[in-house]
């Protein structure tokens, strides 16, 4: 078994404050918070797909952090969501904008901690020849930097996927989302496509089509999770490293489900938040 990380899909949300951090914290103390006293030793950096992440920016938070922690970078918009012309639905030249992305993380990859990129692609990226095109294409634009791909549409969930990702040598993201009550969603297929087991817990809230904020309003219980046990072991066993998400991060769910995770795991679990400082 390779090395199992376990942590939130981003750290910096207010609503947090008072939750799991201390009441009173500031941005600027959140990200070390997170690994020296939350204990997370890797997080996802989401605010890269609403705009280009800036290598000052990228390397102030790698300062922040220890020699070993480790960073997901979901990638831009303009590579996974923009890249279709609005009347033709033909791919448009974006390889401007994988130069912008790239140069933006390049302090994580020049000092080895970044993990991979997430590419979640949108509900309207379906199977079809040019997509699995632009798949391929958008692991060669990335050239050694390991990549993960979010589907959005359960068409994609099939052997023939799965097999052109491996092809490709791209990971496959296994999400967690109200797939029973919401056919249009994506269920929970464990398959492993690359040395990344890559798991991604959204949470199943009933209002997932009110608000953002409605949609990850959603905490696990302890036995829900347990459920995810078998196939999670399965595939580390398998992965040289496997990582595990949560996005579920109204009011700081995601940090309570992830420590949850962490015991389930066997791994020490950092819980500040039980603690009265808050």
């Amino acid at each position: 078994m390779g090395i199992v990380r376990v942590g939130t899909s981003g750290y910096s949300f207010r609503d947090w404050v008072g939750e799991v951090y201390p009441a009173g914290m500031k941005d600027r103390e959140m990200l070390p918070y997170y690994e020296k006293e939350m204990g997370f030793d890797s997080v996802e950096v989401n605010f890269t797909y609403y705009r280009q992440p800036s290598a000052r920016t990228i390397d102030g938070m790698s300062k922040k952090t220890s020699d070993t922690f480790g960073f997901v970078v979901k990638a831009n918009r303009t590579m996974t969501h923009d890249m279709l012309d609005p009347e033709t639905w033909r791919y448009t030249d974006n390889t401007a904008d994988f130069e912008t992305f790239l140069e933006g993380i390049r302090p994580i990859v020049d000092n080895g901690k970044l993990i991979c990129v997430l590419a979640q692609f949108p509900p309207y990226f379906y199977p079809k020849l040019e997509s699995y095109d632009y798949l391929r294409k958008f692991k060669d634009q990335m050239g050694k930097i390991p990549v993960v791909v979010e589907f959005r549409h359960r068409a994609w969930l099939t052997d023939t996927t799965f097999d052109a990702l491996r092809k490709y040598r791209v990971g496959h993201c296994i999400v967690d989302e109200p797939a029973d009550a919401f056919p249009k969603l994506v269920p929970f297929v464990p398959q492993l496509t690359t040395d990344i087991a890559y798991f991604r817990f959204h949470g199943r809230s009933e209002d997932w089509y009110n608000s953002s904020a409605d949609r990850y309003n959603y905490l696990y219980s302890k036995e829900e999770l347990e459920s995810f046990m078998p196939s999670i072991g399965e595939l580390a066993e398998q992965a040289q490293s496997t990582l595990v998400y949560f996005n579920n991060c109204h009011a700081g769910s995601a940090a309570r489900n992830a420590a949850m995770m962490k015991e389930l795991l066997g791994q020490p679990a950092n819980k500040p938040w039980e603690k009265s400082v808050i």
